[in-house]
C-alpha cells in the first residue's frame, strides 16, 4: 500500500464517475463534469450536447476527439442542458445526419473558460482555490493499471505514448510516498482506480501533461442555439 497524504480533495462536489465507453469523448466528459461540479448540487450535464456543439463548431466528425478550444467555445456559446435533456449515446448513429440534439432539451447552462499554464504548480494553485482543472495528458502503461488506491506511478523506463491522448479533471492534490501527486477524476466508470479516481504522481504527469483549462463564471446562452 502507498502512503497517501491529501491536501485538497474536491470529490464531494462530484457524483458517481461516468463512463465514456469506446467513444472519443473524454474531453466532453471532463469539461461537463467540471462544469456540473461548479453548480449548486450535483446534477450531471449533457456530455453528448457539449461534444456535438464542439464538433459542429470545429467542423469535426463524431468519430474524432474534440479540441480544447472548441469545447470551451461550446460551453460559452451553446451551453449544456442537464444529462436528461440529451442522454449520452453508447454509440454514434451509423447515419451521422441523425446525430442531432432532441427538439426539447430543457434549459441551457453556459460557462466561460480559459486555458492556463499547465505546470503542476499552476494546477495545484487552482485546486487550492477549490477550482477543478481540465487536464490533457498523454498516457502509458501505468494509467491502465492503477493500484487499488488509484495510484498511477510509472516504471523507471516507462515512456509516454504520444498518440494516446486523454482528458481528465484534476480534483485534488497531495503526496504519494512524499512524491507530489494530482488526484484526477477519469471517465472510465467507477471500476477504474479508486471508484473512478486516481492519483497521478508527478513522475507520471509532469512529462505527459500538455494542456490545461479552468471554467470561470456562468454566462447566458441563446435559448434556441443553431444546431447545424
Amino acid at each position: 500500500m502507498r502512503n497517501i497524504k491529501i491536501s485538497v480533495d474536491l470529490r464531494g462536489s462530484f457524483g458517481t464517475a461516468r463512463d465514456q465507453g469506446a467513444r472519443p469523448t473524454c474531453l466532453a466528459f471532463a469539461a461537463s463534469d467540471a462544469h456540473a461540479s461548479l453548480r449548486a448540487g450535483w446534477v450531471p450535464l449533457s456530455c453528448e450536447y457539449a461534444f456535438f456543439q464542439a464538433q459542429r463548431r470545429a467542423g469535426r466528425n463524431p468519430h474524432t476527439g474534440a479540441l480544447l478550444s472548441s469545447i470551451l467555445e461550446a460551453l460559452r456559446m451553446d451551453g449544456q442542458p442537464e444529462e436528461s435533456g440529451w442522454p449520452y449515446l453508447s454509440a454514434t448513429p451509423t447515419d451521422v445526419a441523425l446525430w442531432t440534439p432532441p427538439s426539447e432539451i430543457g434549459e441551457l447552462f453556459g460557462r466561460d473558460g480559459a486555458t492556463i499554464n499547465h505546470s503542476i504548480e499552476r494546477i495545484i494553485k487552482k485546486l487550492d482555490q477549490e477550482r477543478p482543472v481540465i487536464v490533457l495528458t498523454t498516457l502509458s502503461h501505468a494509467f491502465y493499471q492503477p493500484n487499488p488506491q488509484g495510484v498511477i506511478d510509472p516504471a523507471p523506463d516507462e515512456e509516454p505514448v504520444h498518440n494516446r491522448r486523454h482528458a481528465v479533471v484534476a480534483v485534488g492534490h497531495g503526496k504519494v510516498d512524499d512524491q507530489p501527486a494530482i488526484l484526477v477524476r477519469n471517465s472510465w466508470g467507477p471500476s477504474w482506480g479508486d471508484a473512478g479516481y486516481g492519483w497521478l504522481t508527478i513522475n507520471f504527469l509532469a512529462p505527459r501533461i500538455y494542456a490545461a483549462a479552468i471554467l470561470l463564471e456562468e454566462v447566458d446562452v441563446l435559448a434556441d442555439p443553431v444546431a447545424a
